[in-house]
């Protein structure tokens, strides 16, 4: 990673243009062309660097339920399981944990009753019947940057 992929993450994370062509606006910043710009972005995202790019909006606001959910599946049937479970929109991530309950997820849905609806057919489509659904109370962290020097 070079001095101007640390700079294109630094603005990646804090002021990504918004605009028709973004990746024009980003490249004039760095100093290098649309298309290297949007080269250098695709190569990050292959390699992990970047995980996604899109907004983040404060779901509450805009009425919105979520919760963490923690699920005890067998070791077995993990892949299987989180690959079901990562194929419901309202699903944001998941991930694997070393811990009795072994498989965590974000759950973001429009009503109460459609949290419960997807938290339901999860339990029909993979048989895990031992799932804890963790509102968050209050929010502690809403946004951190890592300055890339």
């Amino acid at each position: 990673m070079d001095e101007i992929d640390k700079q294109l993450l630094n603005i990646a994370q804090t002021d990504f243009p918004i605009a028709r062509r973004p990746y024009k606006l980003l490249g004039e910043r760095l100093g290098i062309g649309e298309q290297e710009a949007l080269r250098r972005v695709r190569r990050l995202l292959r390699s992990g660097v970047i995980r996604r790019i899109g907004p983040s909006f404060d779901s509450k606001k805009l009425g919105y339920v979520s919760t963490l959910v923690a699920a005890k599946v067998p070791e077995d049937r993990l892949d299987e399981v989180a690959a079901i479970v990562g194929s419901y929109p309202e699903v944001t991530h998941n991930y694997a944990r070393d811990h009795e309950y072994n498989l965590w997820f974000t759950l973001i849905c429009e009503s109460e009753h459609r949290l419960r609806d997807v938290l339901d057919e999860i339990e029909l489509r993979t048989g895990v019947a031992e799932m804890h659904s963790l509102p968050a109370e209050q929010t502690f962290k809403l946004k951190v940057d890592f300055e890339l020097r």
